[in-house]
Parts: structure tokens; sequence; C-alpha cells
């Protein structure tokens, strides 16, 4: 492949990537490009810098320097306008759902819709009628179009997690970034969650960038594997082929040379 066709399918592109926090360094001097259609997952222990780079990506934190662009946006020169058309094209799937729990599924999927209309709307029956049929196929697509006028809040962690999916895929992304997405559910459901968003990264030719925490579930559903480890990248490797005695060393705090070194210091 030409390095022009290359360039063309990347959809994500940090290039020296810094972000503080006050004295806090929480990614340092990161490059990473993220292409179409790929489902990459973010690996490394709590406050590795996985969520802070997501956020980084849709303009959620102003990075301290370095560039970032998403879907042709230059996200660290961006007005306020262009992020928020940014985010319309870029879905964010949280750990803890962020669903309205006393609305309605159906309610919860169509809020993904919102960003197309002009004034906001307040009850399934507001919205237009082809949007309630997409919302219904959203939700059928996670499984759930039976559950479409049952109270989120009634629902399991998993079904959950599915209807924020939904609601995703009515939002109509080019880019979908999951943030732990089955940190809180048990094995069965984060793997059908797991399962879900890599049918929606090839079926809907969506690019996925998730942050896991459980090395299993990244080999088993990912193309890509990113390692982070003190806010650096320490791992960048397709996930076909790798074991996971390849990937445990991005928990060691210690890299593995420094060790070397004190010990011979010992």
């Amino acid at each position: 492949m030409s390095p022009l066709i290359e360039r063309k399918d990347i959809v994500v592109s940090a290039h020296d990537v810094t972000k503080k926090f006050g004295t806090t360094t929480a990614l340092k001097n990161v490059n990473l490009d993220v292409h179409r259609g790929e489902m990459l997952v973010l690996l490394g222990l709590s406050g590795s810098g996985k969520s802070t780079l997501l956020r980084c990506i849709n303009g959620l934190h102003p990075i301290t320097s370095g560039t970032i662009t998403a879907l042709d946006t230059r996200v660290d020169l961006a007005s306020r306008r262009s992020v928020r058309d940014l985010r319309k094209k870029v879905g964010f799937i949280f750990q803890h759902f962020n669903l309205v729990g006393r609305l309605s599924c159906l309610e919860n999927v169509l809020v993904g819709g919102l960003g197309r209309l002009v004034v906001p709307r307040y009850g399934a029956v507001t919205y237009p009628k082809a949007m309630r049929a997409e919302a219904l196929r959203c939700l059928d697509r996670v499984g759930l179009a039976d559950y479409a006028e049952r109270r989120a809040d009634t629902l399991s962690g998993g079904q959950q997690q599915r209807v924020a999916i939904a609601r995703t895929l009515m939002q109509r992304p080019s880019i979908v970034l999951a943030d732990e997405p089955v940190a809180s559910l048990d094995p069965e459901n984060a793997g059908i969650v797991m399962d879900l968003l890599q049918r929606v990264c090839t079926e809907e030719k969506l690019t996925v960038v998730c942050t896991l925490h459980q090395v299993d579930l990244a080999l088993g559903w990912a193309h890509r594997l990113v390692g982070l480890r003190d806010g650096e990248i320490v791992l960048d490797r397709p996930a076909a082929g790798l074991a996971r005695e390849d990937i445990m060393p991005i928990y060691q705090r210690i890299a593995p040379e420094e060790d070397t070194r004190s010990a011979a210091k010992r």
C-alpha cells in the first residue's frame, strides 16, 4: 500500500502529544495513528493515560503540547464549534452507561440523534417518525428491540451497556471511543459487549478505540493492541499472534532495562 493511501486511511493521528494536569504528566510524547475500520484496544495500569488519551481525541481534555487530528479536524487548534461538530461524529461509550434511568430504552437511544435536530425533544413521540424507526433498528442491532418501552433502570448492567451502544449507533458516528465499557460487567456479559463492539466495527465499518484492563478480552477481540505505561506507549502490535506473556510487561511500573540497572547496582 502506498504512503498516500495509508495517510488517507488514518482517522486519528497523535503526534508528540503531552498532557499535564498541574505537575502530573498524564501523557508524554505519545505518537499514534488509528486506521479506518480498526478495533484498537488501549491497555495499561490505572493512571497509565488510557482514558486521558481518549478524552484528548474528542477534545474533552485540551492537550499541553503536540498535535492531535481526528477526522481531518486539528483538535488542538479547533474552535468550540468545530469541537462540537467533531463530537457529532465521534461516539463515546462510558463505563457506567450514562443512561437516563427513568426514560425508556427507546428514548435513551433517540438521544443519540439529537445532534441532527434543531431543537431538543422531550418524549419519544416528539421525535420524527423516521428517527423512531431508526432507533428501533439500533435497539434491534444490539438484540434489545423487545425492550424499547422498558425503563432503562430496570435492565441488567450488560443490557444497559448494549442500550448505550445502540444510542451511539443512533449518532451515526465514524469513530467510537469506549472507556472501560465492560469494567462493571460479569465475564459473560463482558464477552457479549466486546463481541458486539467488534461486529459493529466490522459490519458498520466504524473505527473503535477502546480502553480495557482485561488482557484476555483484548487478545480475543482487538485488531491491534497499544500498551501505555506512565503516559508513554510501550507496546504497539497487531493482536494476531500475540500471547498473554507478550503483553504483561506493560503492567510493570519499572521498565525491564531500569530493573536490570537497579539489580546491577545491588
